[in-house]
C-alpha cells in the first residue's frame, strides 16, 4: 500500500464519518424532538452533543489535512475548479455546521431544565429546533455536493 492510497483511505473515511454521524444525528434529534419528552430529548441531545463533538469535529479537521496531503502527493494544484468549488462548499458547510452545534448544546439544556421543572418545553425551543432543522439542509447539501466532487471531478 502506498502513502497515496493509505492517505485516500483516511479522506474518504473522513467523509463517511462526517456524512454518517451528520445522518445519524439529525435523524436521533428529529426522532426524540417527535416525541415532546424533555427528557428523552434531554438525553438524545447529550449524545448528539458528545458525538459531534468526538466524531464529526475530528472528520472535520481530518478532511483539510487529509484533503492537503492528497494534493501534494499527486501534484494537484489548489487552483483545480472543482477543489476550488468543494473549499468553497466546505465553508458554507461550516457556516451551518458551527451554529448547529452551539443550538443543539442550548436544546440539550433547555430540554434538561424543562425535565428537572417537570415542565413543557419552552418556546426557545421550539425556535432553535426549527432553525437547526433549516440549517441542515444546506450544511448536509454542501457535504453531498463536496462528495461527488471528489468522485466526479467534472471540471
Amino acid at each position: 500500500m502506498t502513502l497515496y492510497f493509505l492517505v485516500k483511505y483516511l479522506h474518504v473515511l473522513g467523509a463517511i464519518v462526517i456524512l454518517g454521524t451528520g445522518t445519524g444525528i439529525a435523524f436521533f434529534m428529529l426522532m426524540a424532538h417527535r416525541t415532546d419528552d424533555a427528557r428523552f430529548i434531554a438525553r438524545t441531545a447529550s449524545v448528539v452533543v458528545v458525538a459531534d463533538a468526538i466524531f464529526t469535529l475530528s472528520a472535520v479537521i481530518l478532511q483539510p489535512v487529509t484533503g492537503g496531503l492528497l494534493m501534494t502527493l499527486s501534484a494537484t494544484s489548489i487552483t483545480e475548479r472543482w477543489i476550488l468549488a468543494s473549499l468553497a462548499l466546505y465553508a458554507i458547510a461550516g457556516l451551518f455546521w458551527i451554529p448547529v452545534v452551539f443550538m443543539q448544546i442550548e436544546m440539550r439544556d433547555l430540554a434538561r431544565n424543562a425535565a428537572e421543572q417537570q415542565a413543557t418545553l419552552p418556546e426557545r425551543y421550539f425556535t432553535l429546533f426549527r432553525r437547526w432543522f433549516a440549517f441542515g439542509f444546506p450544511g448536509f447539501g454542501a457535504t453531498m455536493l463536496i462528495l461527488w466532487l471528489m468522485i466526479a471531478k467534472p471540471f
